[in-house]
């Protein structure tokens, strides 16, 4: 089976493991420090801070920003429900906007009319499948809006948009470094910003409340990395480079090999890199496709079935998103992942080759 994701955690990054265990420096410690000094550096920007996963990471992004209970987040209907999630558990209330079908990111016109039919605070763009959302005209939207603007890079490490990396694009953005995603501390997640106040924020919200004098200062969580996983996330962040590029190779050839197919593969705008999360395509007869797919041992998933809007626990923001609601019905994502060979890609090429005929 060529699984459509493959986590691999080098034995250099378990000798590192076995170091901070020996340390006894367990918890929240040089190694963290280190790795948010690393990662800002990566992501251009004058601060990082660590948190226990993406969906702390977004959260705290978005409290350490100033939003709170009543504040109105627009974002796209057409994500992980973490993207919502985290506005909910700052106590806003979350509004959608549908997106474009292109690049199945957030539609920066539909954001504008939602925007001018509500009082938004913040807009969370959100860079899916590891494409850049259009940010210049996010921001233009937020601007005239006096909203943050927040981007979830979630699934993009080391994506760029107009030759900027992403993280250093918004007013705050974070990370998630779940096992499946291109880098991995086998669960964390990280903000990035150039705004020290949001930064200083963020570094007591996730270590409950506490200043560095030391007092706690206001209510906060318990969102620290553990030392474990920053050793991870270093080691997988020295690697990122040549995972991005392993992607972003067997999506080249993915793309040239469907071409004739019928099957709809990834648009990416001149002024952005792709650094392929996912390699989703979109076709009218999904369910087809999947069981042939399966039938030859290639994996394939859907990200995502159901838009959050269609969730139960998003009964009171229902809507119509026609563009949000046809991807549910028609993505699929293939293997793409730097443990996909050249005889996978093009075993999965003949496949769906097969499928068009």
């Amino acid at each position: 089976m060529i699984p459509i994701a493959d986590p691999e955690v080098s034995e250099a990054a378990i000798g590192d493991i076995r170091a901070v265990l020996e340390s006894g420096m367990l918890a929240d410690g040089p190694e963290v420090r280190a790795f948010e000094e690393e990662f800002a550096a990566f992501c251009d920007t004058d601060h990082a801070v660590a948190a226990a996963n993406g969906t702390a990471a977004l959260q705290t992004a978005l409290v350490a920003a100033g939003i709170d209970a009543g504040d109105t987040v627009l974002t796209t209907p057409f994500s992980f429900v973490a993207s919502a999630n985290a506005a909910r558990l700052c106590g806003a209330d979350v509004v959608f906007a549908d997106i474009d079908p292109e690049t199945f990111n957030l539609s920066p016109n539909a954001a504008a009319a939602v925007a001018a039919d509500h009082d938004v605070d913040a807009i969370v763009a959100v860079h899916l499948y590891g494409l850049p959302a259009d940010v210049d005209a996010l921001r233009a939207v937020a601007d005239e809006h006096d909203a943050i603007l927040v981007e979830d890079a979630a699934q993009a490490h080391g994506a760029a948009y107009r030759g900027e990396r992403v993280g250093s694009l918004g007013d705050v953005a974070s990370f998630s470094f779940y096992p499946t995603k291109n880098m991995t501390t086998a669960e964390g997640g990280m903000v990035t910003t150039d705004d020290e106040e949001i930064a200083n924020r963020a570094q007591r919200f996730v270590n409950h409340g506490r200043s560095g004098a030391g007092e706690h200062v206001e209510v906060g969580h318990n969102f620290r990395l553990t030392s474990v996983a920053a050793a991870i996330g270093r080691e997988q962040l020295e690697r990122l480079a040549g995972f991005n590029e392993r992607r972003r190779h067997n999506a080249a050839r993915l793309t040239e090999g469907l071409a004739d197919t019928g099957v709809e593969t990834p648009t990416v705008p001149a002024d952005r890199r792709h650094v392929y999360h996912q390699y989703t395509v979109r076709t009218t007869d999904r369910d087809r496709l999947s069981a042939m797919l399966d039938e030859h041992d290639v994996g394939s998933a859907v990200f995502y079935p159901r838009c959050i809007h269609e969730e139960p626990a998003y009964e009171s923001v229902r809507g119509s998103y026609p563009e949000a609601e046809r991807a549910a019905r028609e993505v699929l994502s293939l293997p793409v992942h730097p443990n996909v060979t050249d005889a996978d890609v093009e075993n999965i090429i003949e496949v769906i080759q097969d499928y068009a005929n």
